[in-house]
């Protein structure tokens, strides 16, 4: 943290000392809004950390107690595309860090910042050397942590909804349907027991849901908002870079990690949602018709209830979803034709 406080006041300082010259500005500001990003997102974990324990408790003692083969598939999927997505998230993040490392040229320092001596003589350089490459891969690393956490905490929600569904389509496994194609009133007794058990289950998924919202969704706000401004002077710095190929190839990883950080946020709550949608096509899947009127009517409210879908927003002000990716992804291109429409009038 010390390091990282460091390299972010003297990202600052540099950017008032260009101010201005907006290759420059774009050349600091592209990674001082990362780690502004950052910091709000450190302080949040740790202001809510005991909220967040609690939930991750409750989703893995719902998770840990599957006991079916059909129910512990849909954990194991859930956990693979996880595991993948923070793989991608993770191995973009290595290339772009060990890309920067090593693309200084002689007497220069991988990214720009102020210092308060000549940085170009030795030992100053190799030190200073040492602490921008430092901070980097902790900031980085420290990143994909915070994301991944979020990613995977939506991610426990969905599968809790997806074992729901899965339960409510079975509601009626096992029980006999008596002479007139209805369930006895012994058999419908059992039926009631594990429909209200489904519906406690489907108000601990809401309320998880809620959770997660209240927990993380000003600091995903101002990741978003930062990221618009990431995406964009990214890829102002990348049309900019010239002879060095390190370089180049580090800031499209770079451009690539950051459109994947926003991504997986809205993939997450957008899976989230449909999963959520789907609740009622599952009840409805169950065999109803074997049941009383009192039953189906118990079921219907079910049903209905679940029209009303879990949403997750970022400051709510927008929808973690596909469309806000997209979203994010054209006012972010808006944003870099203006910068080279400014750049070229000069």
């Amino acid at each position: 943290m010390y390091l990282l406080g460091i390299y972010l006041i003297i990202q600052v300082v540099d950017l008032f000392q260009i101010w201005g010259d907006l290759p420059l500005m774009t050349g600091t500001a592209f990674l001082l809004f990362t780690n502004l990003a950052q910091v709000t997102k450190i302080l949040n974990i740790l202001c809510r950390r005991n909220r967040i324990q609690v939930i991750i408790e409750d989703a893995d003692e719902v998770l840990k107690s599957v006991r079916k083969g059909e129910a512990k598939k849909i954990v194991k999927s859930c956990n693979r595309e996880t595991s993948l997505l923070q793989l991608m998230y993770f191995m973009l993040t290595v290339v772009t860090t060990l890309g920067w490392a090593s693309s200084a040229e002689k007497d220069k320092l991988p990214l720009r910042a102020w210092y308060p001596y000549d940085t170009s003589k030795s030992p100053a350089y190799e030190l200073t050397y040492v602490h921008q490459v430092s901070a980097l891969f902790i900031a980085a690393y420290l990143n994909v942590g915070k994301d991944t956490l979020v990613a995977s905490l939506i991610a426990q929600c969905r599968c809790r909804l997806r074992l729901l569904a899965l339960s409510l389509k079975t509601l009626c496994e096992g029980l006999q349907v008596g002479e007139m194609g209805l369930l006895t009133p012994d058999q419908e007794l059992i039926a009631s027991k594990r429909l209200r058990l489904l519906v406690i289950e489907h108000q601990a998924a809401l309320s998880a849901a809620v959770q997660l919202q209240n927990c993380f969704s000003e600091p995903t706000f101002a990741q978003f908002t930062v990221s618009l401004i990431i995406i964009c002077v990214t890829a102002f710095q990348l049309v900019s870079q010239t002879g060095n190929m390190v370089r180049l190839l580090s800031m499209g990883t770079y451009l690539l990690n950051m459109m994947f950080q926003v991504f997986i946020y809205c993939y997450q709550g957008n899976q989230l949602s449909e999963q959520s949608s789907e609740i009622a096509g599952a009840a409805y899947q169950c065999p109803w018709h074997t049941c009383s009127p009192k039953f189906r009517k118990a079921l219907l409210i079910v049903m209905v209830r679940s029209r009303r879908v879990a949403k997750l927003t970022a400051g709510g002000f927008t929808t973690l979803s596909l469309a806000s990716f997209m979203a994010i992804i054209k006012a972010s291109y808006s944003l870099f034709t203006l910068l080279q429409q400014v750049e070229e009038k000069k």
